[in-house]
């Protein structure tokens, strides 16, 4: 089994208040062809800083370009995942999650990356998505704002 360690950063872009609040997401491609909604960003590449690696994944995925507001925490996951020949990697997720504002841009999906759709969303809404964890551990964080950035499971 190989292990593996995956640094990665995402931002939580909330417009509206109330009732009227929306989430911005992204939908993810797996390389199964599963599709789930999860946060704009992802992985950051070597020697890269996260708020760039953030303000790159948000644009590349959704069109805009974003202001990173605050940070809001880390979440972290493990995973197993089956590799070539029989094979499987343990893979270690680090996820850092910033509080961002849409500054400029235009709503646009994606084309030949990971996701194939880039959506707003009412909060209300998303526990009846299909979406990856790591939205309800964003949103608790957004919402907490806890002292050590961490929710706890």
């Amino acid at each position: 089994m190989t292990n593996v360690l995956r640094v990665a950063a995402y931002a939580v872009c909330i417009r509206g208040a109330g009732e009227n609040e929306e989430i911005l997401l992204a939908r993810w491609v797996s390389p199964e062809g599963n599709k789930h909604w999860t946060l704009p960003g992802g992985g950051m590449e070597h020697g890269e800083d996260p708020v760039a690696t953030t303000k790159r994944e948000v644009d590349e995925e959704t069109g805009y370009a974003v202001e990173l507001t605050a940070l809001l925490g880390i979440d972290t996951d493990t995973s197993r995942f089956p590799r070539p020949h029989g094979e499987f990697a343990e893979i270690h997720s680090v996820r850092i999650i910033y509080a961002g504002t849409i500054i400029g841009g235009t709503l646009r999906s994606e084309t030949d990356g990971s996701s194939d759709l880039a959506a707003w969303h009412p909060i209300s809404e998303v526990a009846h998505l299909v979406h990856v964890r790591l939205i309800d551990a964003a949103i608790e964080l957004w919402r907490t704002r806890p002292a050590l950035g961490r929710v706890d499971s």
